[in-house]
Formats: C-alpha cells, structure tokens, sequence
C-alpha cells in the first residue's frame, strides 16, 4: 500500500469524487463547463493529497496539501453556484459539503503541524483523531 492510501483524508477525498460524479451524473444539458469544472477541482483534492504524501520534504508536503485544500474550496464555490442555479438536488450538495468540510478540516491540520514533527506528513493517517 502507498503513503497516500493510508490517510485518511485521501479516502474521504475519494469518497468526495464519488459523490461528485453522482452530482455531474444529474446536471441538465447546458451545464457541460460547470460539470467539467466541478470535475477537475474534485480531481485535484485527490491528486494533490496523493502527491504530497509522495514527497519527503515537509514544504513540499505542505505546498501539495495547500494546493489540495484550495481545490477543495474551488469544488465547494462550484457546488454553491449549483445550488444557486438550483441545478442539483439539495441533498446532494448538502451530503458533498460535509465530505468537503471534513477534507479540509483534515488537510489544515496536516498543513499547520510542525515540519519537523513527521506529523501530517504523509506517514499517519491525515485523520481528524490524534495519533
């Protein structure tokens, strides 16, 4: 198992992309940027968590969970414009901001422990429980 599988914000992150394609499953025709936006920022969160759990300089760690936690904002900006449209269920986006929140919950964490700690750096589990 790689680092990245291991922690458990990158779960919840997929957890997040599964319901994201459940939301861009039931967007209307006419909607194919916001769907391809929605997309690539709830790709992002994952793939800039796994990269940083690859690294083994604690900055650039931390510059991958940035980068993740900022993808996480932009898929949440995204989900309030459909809500704003209402072209999602409420309960859809409802259910996906409670996975977002979380995630980026998680990734402040592991943003702001210590560099020299090791902690939030790809070797635990990136969980909202200490360790």
């Amino acid at each position: 198992m790689l680092d990245h599988e291991k922690l458990d914000v990158y779960q919840r992150a997929l957890e997040l992309l599964d319901q994201i394609d459940l939301i861009r499953e039931g967007l209307p025709a006419g909607c194919a940027y916001l769907k391809d936006q929605l997309d690539r920022a709830a790709i992002s969160v994952v793939l800039n968590i796994a990269e940083g759990a690859g690294e083994y300089s604690p900055a650039d760690k931390h510059r991958f969970y940035r980068m993740a936690r900022r993808s996480a904002t932009e898929t949440a900006a995204v989900l309030d414009i459909l809500a704003r449209r209402r072209l999602a269920p409420t309960e859809q986006i409802q259910t996906s901001k409670v996975l977002l929140t979380r995630v980026v919950s998680m990734l402040v964490r592991m943003i702001q422990a210590p560099m020299r700690s090791g902690r939030g750096m790809g070797k635990g589990r990136g969980t909202d429980q200490p360790a």
